[in-house]
């Protein structure tokens, strides 16, 4: 994954994740040394599980890598001490010595942002969240002792979740229905809507319940043959409704969710709004990964 960068020579590296644990475990490549750090456990090497060095303190942490030759250290939460004047001195210095070296830095962190003083000495990487496989073998994995096979629908409808939220959703699965279920990891990724604070999850409504507007109703009965894998229709992306209120804009929402089988996520424009300088870019960034990581969903928005 970052093999690449570290024979390029890259000192300073940003893995935005929320996922620590398995991404210190996926990193590891032949030609470095791999060390991990944090403000409790100190330096442990990776490879080897043992603790090397009690260093807690950020700034000696970094000294530390300056130290070494062909060393990866990856800083977790690093990006909570960055408005430390010596921590920033720590990294600017070090970044010139690491580079001669073959050490690299790496900052883990679920979102970060720079002081002006570090932002172009940092590249930036996104993870990728655990796909159809990955979520598969967690599936053969936990359910080999109970004799469970995997269900593909619910390991592809789990895409989006952490590694840690599709386990625990899994094992939810299993305590309730004794099988992997796709009921169960549709509510876990619900949990992802709430924990936002920007959308909220709504019932679909039948297709019936909506009055008139006969040509709307026969425009997405029709489109929704096209996400059946069988059709050569265009997918819609979207659709603009416009009207006076009482009119049936809400309700053919919940009804396009309803044909098409898939979740109503409504976005609250007026959460998205922020009184600091960057919060509402910040939060419509938010809104639109989570929207992504959730996969198939009908997406309200109403000003």
């Amino acid at each position: 994954m970052i093999k690449d960068y570290l024979r390029a020579g890259y000192p300073a590296l940003c893995l935005l994740t929320q996922e620590p644990s398995r991404t210190q475990q996926i990193l590891p490549c032949d030609g470095w040394r791999f060390m991990a750090w944090d403000c409790i456990q100190g330096i442990r090497d990776i490879k080897e599980n043992c603790p090397i060095d009690e260093i807690r303190d950020p700034v000696e942490a970094i000294k530390w890598l300056s130290c070494c030759t062909d060393t990866v250290l990856i800083a977790h939460n690093l990006h909570l001490f960055l408005e430390v004047p010596e921590v920033i001195q720590a990294i600017q210095n070090g970044v010139i010595k690491w580079k001669s070296t073959g050490c690299t830095l790496i900052l883990v962190a679920p979102s970060v942002r720079f002081p002006l003083e570090l932002e172009k000495l940092f590249h930036v990487i996104d993870v990728p969240l655990p796909g159809y496989g990955s979520m598969f073998s967690l599936q053969q994995d936990m359910g080999q002792s109970l004799n469970v096979l995997p269900d593909e629908a619910s390991a592809f409808g789990a895409r989006g979740l952490t590694e840690f939220e599709a386990e625990t959703a899994f094992a939810l699965s299993l305590v309730r229905t004794g099988k992997f279920s796709p009921q169960v990891i549709s509510e876990a990724k619900g949990q992802m809507i709430r924990k936002s604070g920007l959308m909220n999850l709504w019932e679909p409504a039948d297709i019936e319940d909506v009055g008139g507007l006969d040509a709307l109703k026969a425009f997405i009965s029709n489109r929704a043959k096209a996400y059946d894998g069988q059709s050569t229709l265009p997918k819609p992306k979207g659709i603009l409704l416009v009207g006076i209120p009482g009119t049936g804009k809400s309700l053919s929402c919940k009804a396009t969710a309803s044909l098409l089988n898939w979740p109503l996520i409504r976005l609250d424009i007026g959460a998205l709004k922020g009184s600091l300088v960057g919060e509402s870019e910040r939060k419509m960034r938010d809104a639109t990964q989570i929207i992504n990581a959730f996969g198939n969903a009908v997406i309200w928005i109403d000003p």
